[in-house]
């Protein structure tokens, strides 16, 4: 997949686990509790996943950002959080007006665009989900490595319909969705992994809906996203976060990568 924003792999050293591995989140939807507060990790690819991120939220921000008014309290009180945090994280050095990253990067604050500002800050995605009657409606996000689904053409939508090209996310599944976002609690974050074998190492890879990702055939790398689920406190918005791992398919044994590929395909 040819990418003008991206020449070359950006890889982790390894997988932290291997979702497909494990029975606890090898079924969907895999849902387990965050350990502490790790809902933000940052890994050994931060460098070169945030330099992308530059590139991608300053050239291409239309297709990267999104904010309807209704998220705006919800993307500030996120914004007030994560720069808390990284208050307290090695590496950073938050001043007033600007953040310090661990790879060097100066990155103005800039309230008035708060998920673009974290999203220069985090290696993760970051998504907001709001409540409107009985489902949740995507409201904001800085999603600058999708997998397969195009932000302008999700937001403002609700959970069903963005999962719509998803033959597993039938009416049941939505159903214990909804009642899974409904219980998140401020205090228990949730995780899940998800796992796919890809012929290229492009991380952004936006698609429309009805348009099919390639197959792979050499099954070359291994992406996973690591997504979380959070409440905020005040605005009760859920925070839909995705860490993205791309690894060489041979950091896993070849009896894991026969495991996965049975799984996938």
């Amino acid at each position: 997949m040819v990418n003008p924003m991206q020449d070359h792999a950006i890889l982790q050293d390894r997988l932290p686990l291997l979702p497909w591995m494990d029975p606890r989140t090898r079924r969907l939807p895999g849902i387990l509790p965050v350990e502490g507060q790790g809902w933000l990790t940052q890994d050994e690819a931060y460098g070169p996943q945030m330099a992308l991120r530059d590139r991608l939220i300053a050239a291409q921000a239309p297709a990267v950002h999104a904010l309807l008014p209704e998220a705006e309290p919800a993307a500030a009180e996120l914004y007030g959080i994560i720069l808390d945090r990284l208050a307290n994280t090695p590496g950073f050095k938050i001043t007033a007006t600007s953040a310090h990253r661990p790879d060097g990067g100066e990155v103005p604050l800039d309230p008035a665009q708060p998920l673009r500002t974290l999203g220069r800050l985090v290696q993760e995605d970051l998504c907001l989900l709001q409540a409107r009657g009985e489902e949740y409606r995507l409201t904001g996000a800085i999603l600058c490595f999708p997998a397969s689904w195009s932000l302008d053409q999700k937001i403002g939508r609700q959970m069903t319909d963005i999962h719509t090209p998803v033959a597993v996310y039938d009416d049941g599944m939505a159903r214990r969705v909804n009642r899974l976002f409904d219980a998140i609690r401020p205090e228990q974050p949730l995780w899940r992994m998800n796992y796919l074998t890809y012929d290229d190492h492009v991380l952004f890879q936006p698609r429309r809906e009805g348009e099919k990702r390639p197959q792979p055939t050499d099954h070359t790398y291994i992406r996973c996203e690591r997504q979380c689920l959070l409440r905020l406190p005040v605005t009760r918005a859920v925070v839909f976060t995705i860490h993205t791992y791309v690894v060489d398919a041979d950091t896993v044994t070849q009896d894991e990568l026969a495991a996965l590929r049975a799984a996938v395909h």
